[in-house]
């Protein structure tokens, strides 16, 4: 039996262009002399579709799709994920699901058991989960057939009424086949492959899995589709970030025993700067969008989302907008059109000067007496602010916002200022993180010019300003950030990790009390096992960790 895993780039809700892809791709795994071709988790809608699932027509769309791709699966069987209907009528009204279709009929229906709720996942919201297992005779084979978490979160969870797994190997399947939309971060890879390497020495059993690619906004998925032999040994790793189709052989993944060799695993910083690039790519795309505007500072932030932006949609599509200030270092409008002429963007100038005057000689009368502090700043932030937007609606672009993750914990942005903007794109890497992308985007010829690499980082809205005259050295505050967010770790286990008492408690109090500024800012794409946004949900009044 010959297996082909499709990984293919959906759009939520697009069930056009979501089924002529799907049979698309059943065509060319019939003409590579596939017998099974596998496509996703929710691959007819898309992955995740919230509360599109509560239309009750977009349940049917997804049914009808359904009904179109059985057409096209003659001498070739497919299996495709969906949301179906529960019949029962107790329970939640949907299923997740999978169809395994042949001869242009659907011959059976898997239902997903083991329903997501944490970080980015809210399943239990929608479906209900399966407690029947059964699997699928095709070929002379059996086929254990998986959604996603059901291979993957084997655990005590009251919600996780039975494991799959170990209810089909009782009727001694040949090969497990898990449909997927596992999200990407710069530490799953290698995590993803040990549970599914697991998985096939725990039951001996080859292991076909498929995952998407693309971005939904600010959830990221990065292919890298895998088949496993029953020892657990990796007989195939499929393309990371890009659409793939590959064709197996069962009784050759099961017989053959030579090692596959092992690619180079990309670095985290390799795997951020992919993964944006995708993200930037899709959110425009999937939009019906093409061209992008951001502020360019010469900062190092803003110069980092201007090359990724221009390696994702071309550096004709992206205009740069320098706003400098009266207290803008001549170096930095320098770095900035340094930045343009090495990429090639569109740029405009607008000094600020003027307007900061004007907002200044407006508000005189009442802030008579009252010296310059961050009110001021403030004011020439939303004013850089406006300009953009003022772009973006004078010229069709979409604004992009630059504010980086250690930035975002800490509340140090403005508020529709420089955190305006309609998606996040450095939001989820941490300041320290960023120097890395710029000298990884630098790797093959200087585009970031180097002076905004070394310079020391600076908001400049008053004279002589360093952002470490508000913070602490980025690397220092980082590592505490990181452990306090993606490990989730308090002040106690932070001090306890050797950390200044003090330092720790200034800082989770600043992270606490950014909370709403965080609640107001664009989608962020999601690169980190613990991103804002969805997967980080925080009360803005909370007294905890202050």
């Amino acid at each position: 039996m010959k297996i082909a895993l499709a990984q293919l780039n959906y759009h939520i809700g697009n069930f056009e262009a979501n089924t002529e892809k799907i049979i698309s791709n059943i065509q060319s795994a019939k003409n590579k002399g596939a017998d099974l071709v596998v496509f996703a988790e929710l691959a007819i809608c898309g992955y995740p579709p919230r509360d599109f699932l509560e239309f009750d027509e977009f349940i049917s769309l997804c049914e009808n799709a359904a009904q179109d791709i059985a057409k096209h699966c003659i001498d070739i069987a497919c299996i495709v994920g969906l949301p179906i209907r529960n019949d029962v009528l107790q329970g939640k009204d949907l299923f997740n699901a999978a169809y395994f279709i042949e001869n242009a009929k659907v011959k059976s229906i898997t239902k997903k058991a083991l329903l997501p709720t944490y970080d980015v996942f809210d399943e239990y919201r929608y479906f209900e989960p399966s407690t029947s297992f059964k699997c699928i005779d095709f070929k002379g084979k059996k086929i254990a057939l998986t959604i996603c978490e059901d291979l993957w979160n084997i655990n005590d969870n009251p919600l996780y009424v039975s494991n799959p797994m170990d209810e089909l190997i009782k009727e001694q399947p040949d090969v497990m086949i898990n449909i997927a939309a596992s999200p990407f971060s710069y530490t799953h890879d290698d995590e993803r492959i040990k549970v599914l390497s697991d998985n096939a020495k725990k039951y001996h059993l080859p292991v076909f899995y498929v995952n998407q690619v693309g971005a939904q906004t600010e959830i990221i998925f990065d292919g890298g589709s895998l088949v496993f032999d029953a020892d657990g040994e990796m007989k195939a790793e499929m393309k990371y970030f890009e659409e793939d189709l590959q064709v197996f052989d069962l009784t050759e993944v099961e017989n053959v025993r030579n090692k596959y060799p092992q690619p180079e695993r990309l670095t985290d910083i390799e795997q951020i700067h992919d993964a944006l690039i995708l993200g930037i790519r899709d959110y425009f795309r999937k939009s019906g969008f093409s061209k992008a505007v951001l502020g360019l500072s010469g900062g190092i932030d803003s110069a980092v989302v201007c090359a990724l932006a221009c390696t994702a949609l071309g550096a004709e599509n992206v205009m740069a907008v320098l706003m400098p200030s009266k207290f803008s270092s001549d170096h930095s409008v320098q770095d900035a059109l340094d930045l343009v002429n090495n990429i090639g963007c569109m740029h405009e100038i607008i000094p600020i000067r003027d307007a900061t005057e004007a907002f200044d000689g407006m508000l005189a009368p009442a802030f008579k007496g009252l010296p310059f502090n961050l009110t001021e700043e403030n004011i020439q932030a939303r004013i850089r602010g406006t300009i953009a937007m003022a772009m973006s609606n004078k010229f069709g672009y979409i604004l992009l916002n630059t504010s980086n993750k250690s930035e975002c914990a800490v509340g140090y942005g403005t508020l529709y200022g420089d955190m305006c903007g309609a998606i996040g794109v450095i939001g989820d890497v941490y300041k320290t993180q960023v120097f890395q992308l710029a000298k990884y985007i630098n790797k093959e010829r200087e585009l970031i010019p180097i002076n905004t690499i070394v310079k020391p980082p600076s908001a400049e809205l008053r004279p002589d300003q360093k952002d470490s005259d508000s913070l602490p050295e980025y690397d220092i505050l980082d590592r505490i950030l990181y452990q306090h967010i993606e490990f989730k770790q308090g002040s106690a286990a932070l001090i306890a990790k050797g950390f200044d008492e003090a330092l720790v408690k200034r800082i989770l109090k600043m992270v606490n009390a950014a909370e709403f500024k965080r609640y107001q800012t664009p989608p962020i794409l999601r690169v980190s096992p613990k991103a804002f946004g969805m997967g980080r949900r925080m009360p803005i009044v909370g007294k905890y960790l202050t």
